[in-house]
């Protein structure tokens, strides 16, 4: 009897409420149902979506490399094809969950101006790996300098947005690849050989054609040296406490630095047993006697 009378004391739209509270606790246990499942068919179609990029991603590189593309080309095109897919089927579990492709296509649309002046450096990136391989001025297995920071080391990896440097002590450098593009930089591998100079100083007192006999004998013997190009020994400078030596020599590319500590180390050897002194710094100082008169 209280019940009834409660009951007839609410107003109509205190019944409403009441009745949409019912509603929803006898629809709550079948949507909790549609949510689980479609939370499992989201794990379901990520974890097959996974393997299936992967899966692409493993043909594409197969084939690019039997056609014998550059590796830079390949690396790059993994890393754009990767992007794309994942974007593909973030979209794809997002429409699972009742998610508009177009609604938000329209809405990147229509925000175009903020997101390309928010990802403006992101895209200067990738415009800058695409010319990159475009224009090719280096390779994977290149060793470059970029001269804006001094970075240096061998390219081993070109992505979509950054190039990957591996310094002589195994560190890796990471530049966006707009910075690469749009500075100066030096390609020091591009050429199959290398030209190398040693400069050292001899005194004054030395037989300059007995110098460049000995260090012309050494650059003949060394097998390293490439002899079709000009290998010669000849004076760089008077200087004032010395005459400056130049030992120019070509090495190719693989044996440079080997070829050029081995013949700067034989350079000294070949000098001292030929009895040629190396001129070093000197510094001459002349003290000057005073005497003092005592003025009576």
């Amino acid at each position: 009897m209280e019940y009834i009378e409660a009951l007839a004391a609410l107003t109509i739209d205190d019944k409403i409420n009441i009745g949409l509270i019912e509603r929803f606790l006898q629809e709550l246990p079948d949507k909790v149902l549609n949510l689980g499942v479609r939370v499992l068919l989201s794990v379901l179609v990520l974890v097959v979506g996974i393997q299936l990029i992967k899966f692409v991603r493993k043909v594409i590189k197969r084939s690019l490399e039997k056609g014998n593309a550059d590796r830079g080309v390949i690396q790059f095109l993994d890393s754009f094809i990767k992007a794309a897919l994942y974007v593909i089927l973030v979209m794809m579990i997002a429409s699972g969950f009742g998610v508009d492709a177009a609604s938000v296509t329209a809405l990147l649309g229509s925000a175009g101006v903020a997101i390309g002046l928010a990802v403006q450096g992101s895209l200067s990136n990738f415009v800058g790996g695409v010319l990159i391989l475009l224009l090719k001025p280096f390779r994977v297995g290149d060793y470059i300098k970029e001269d804006s920071n001094n970075n240096e080391g061998e390219v081993v990896e070109i992505e979509l947005f950054y190039t990957k440097l591996a310094t002589g002590d195994n560190k890796i450098i990471l530049l966006p690849n707009g910075t690469l593009a749009n500075s100066s930089l030096t390609n020091v591998t591009a050429s199959d050989s290398r030209r190398m100079d040693i400069r050292v100083g001899i005194s004054y007192e030395s037989d300059i054609r007995q110098v460049k006999e000995v260090l012309q004998k050494l650059l003949d013997e060394d097998e390293a040296v490439l002899k079709e190009k000009d290998h010669f020994v000849y004076v760089d400078e008077l200087a004032a406490g010395c005459m400056m030596m130049g030992v120019r020599c070509w090495f190719s590319m693989s044996d440079y630095w080997k070829g050029k500590w081995r013949v700067t180390e034989k350079v000294k050897y070949a000098l001292d047993e030929a009895g040629i002194a190396i001129a070093s710094p000197q510094l001459d100082v002349q003290i000057k006697e005073t005497r003092s008169i005592d003025i009576q």
